[in-house]
């Protein structure tokens, strides 16, 4: 049922954009934006499920606490460049958002290194 509310949220901000864009077109951008705004809060809400679901899933498997962490981080790293990203595109910004996108691969990279050094550790040890 959330998902009705937030398409119906996007919907009617995409058509309040379309239609005062013809008057306004600066007020058309700025709803477009408040509407994505809207709904990111919305799903940010949503997360505190799923750090829980999280947290019932470490009780289960023994993962290291950092990599949890780790996997949080990046995940949210994603979705903000993302988010970021589309907005910046949607006003016209292209050359930024693609700055975003970069700066958010980079944050990722970096932010998964002792994963991979990890990995590598476990996998040096199995050819000992």
């Amino acid at each position: 049922m959330d998902m009705v509310k937030i398409g119906v949220l996007g919907i009617a901000g995409v058509l309040t954009g379309l239609m005062v864009r013809e008057m306004k077109p600066q007020f058309s951008a700025m709803i477009s934006m408040a509407a994505c705004v809207v709904i990111f809060f919305y799903a940010v809400s949503r997360l505190e499920a799923l750090a829980e679901l999280f947290a019932e899933m470490t009780g289960y498997v023994t993962i290291r606490d950092g990599y949890l962490e780790i996997l949080l981080k990046i995940v949210g790293i994603s979705y903000i460049a993302d988010f970021a990203s589309g907005i910046c595109r949607d006003a016209g910004f292209s050359a930024v958002a693609g700055q975003i996108e970069l700066f958010g691969k980079i944050s990722v990279l970096t932010i998964s290194t002792p994963v991979v050094l990890a990995l590598l550790d476990t996998v040096s040890g199995f050819l000992r």
